[in-house]
């Protein structure tokens, strides 16, 4: 395998870290903004977050543009008292003021805006190694404190992607506790929330999930599968591209992904590493190399799995599996997209390569994937998005066994 650092697109969160530590570096007073709370409709979803330095210069966004320069004015002053602030934007209400800001978003932004500090180092160092691991992590901000004098606005308490757990101040132990608590189950079901603790719901806190990059693991190393590579990056995802051809030639074309690895099919089971949370998607063009990976891919827990061809190629290639209908169950099938990608009419590699990704991205945020304007429920919200897909078994005709095969219906 040869693995790289490599330049390109850089995520919102990299600009983010870069931007903090640069005016670091550069004895320059910086400031951190970040959504912690939205009631109703707005551009952002708590978490995002925006850097502004005293000479301006900004990274990240906290809304659609209409926020932007209220939030950099608060953070100056931000940054000259020391002190951290909470401000709340309603688009709500029907004020001039309000209005005159440009926004229409018609919901409520709760922004802390927080100066640079030994406390917001610590947080940018968590931000960062969350960056660089494959586990999701957690991290609890106080936003609101009444009559508990020790639990200052901004102090966290974080939940490292390795389970290890640390305070950046000293929060009273049944607080600690409680937090704790639920930051391990918000690790296990990826919501952030908003809750309070303490008597009379004293403290309140806001508990964000930090998710890993998304592992992108594409098997085929044709031009085909160039665009997809560009696509991941945009998106930030860590990349790995498998050649099982093993060609030498294939660490020139992919010199920018994280990795590629050449390796023959029966060696993939030993050279490939495939978690909970990875994607795959089988396009080597080669039916007997498609046969081999699979055989691997049923038996390793990715979370989606795409083969590019036609539905009988791919129904042709689940009747020569190895393993009875039965051992292959539904969990299995289940993540099995074939085709791959969303029906948009894709026809050119790019398009094929957004429509891969569109899908995969709707997979791994549990979303149908259909048009907004059809959504029932807000944008963000977790209401029933569409219709649920409809799936049908498909009938194994060339070895006249029949395989419980979720492909669509029509």
């Amino acid at each position: 395998m040869a693995a790289r650092d490599t330049e390109g697109p850089v995520t919102e969160r990299q600009s983010i870290i870069e931007a903090y530590w640069r005016a670091s570096a550069e004895n320059v007073r910086a400031a951190l903004a970040t959504v912690v709370r939205v009631e109703g409709s707005a551009y952002r979803r708590p978490g995002a977050r925006m850097v502004i330095t005293e000479t301006g210069r900004t990274s990240g966004v906290v809304s659609g543009g209409c926020l932007e320069g209220d939030v950099q004015e608060r953070a100056v002053r931000v940054m000259r008292t020391g002190n951290s602030t909470l401000v709340k934007y309603d688009t709500t209400a029907d004020d001039e003021t309000v209005w005159g800001l440009g926004l229409g978003c018609n919901g409520i932004v709760h922004v802390l805006i927080e100066p640079a500090s030994d406390h917001t180092d610590h947080l940018v160092r968590f931000l960062d190694a969350c960056s660089k691991g494959q586990d999701r992590a957690a991290f609890a901000t106080v936003i609101r404190s009444e009559g508990v004098a020790e639990v200052a606005l901004g102090t966290r308490l974080f939940l490292y992607p390795d389970g290890i757990s640390e305070s950046d101040a000293d929060l009273p132990e049944r607080i600690m506790q409680q937090i704790l608590t639920d930051l391990h189950a918000a690790v296990r079901s990826g919501v952030s929330s908003v809750t309070h603790f303490g008597a009379d719901a004293a403290v309140e806190i806001f508990i964000e999930v930090v998710e890993p990059q998304v592992p992108l693991v594409i098997f085929g190393a044709g031009a085909d599968a160039v665009p997809l590579v560009e696509m991941a990056r945009q998106l930030g995802w860590h990349t790995t591209v498998v050649d099982t051809h093993a060609r030498s030639r294939s660490l020139e074309r992919f010199a920018n992904v994280d990795a590629v690895i050449l390796c023959r099919p029966e060696e993939v089971s030993a050279r490939v590493t495939l978690t909970e949370s990875t994607a795959v998607v089988l396009m080597t063009h080669n039916y007997f190399h498609d046969l081999e990976v699979l055989k691997v891919l049923f038996n390793n827990p990715a979370r989606y799995v795409g083969c590019l061809g036609p539905r009988r190629r791919t129904e042709r290639l689940l009747s020569e599996l190895p393993c009875a209908p039965v051992a292959l169950g539904r969990s299995s099938l289940g993540r099995l997209h074939a085709p791959v990608g969303m029906d948009l009419g894709a026809e050119s590699p790019s398009e094929i390569a957004l429509s891969i990704a569109a899908e995969i991205l709707a997979v791994l945020r549990e979303r149908s994937g259909g048009p907004l304007h059809g959504r029932r429920g807000s944008i963000h919200g977790d209401a029933p998005a569409h219709a649920p897909k409809k799936w049908a078994p498909v009938a194994a005709i060339s070895s006249g066994t029949r395989i419980g095969c979720l492909a669509p219906g029509a």
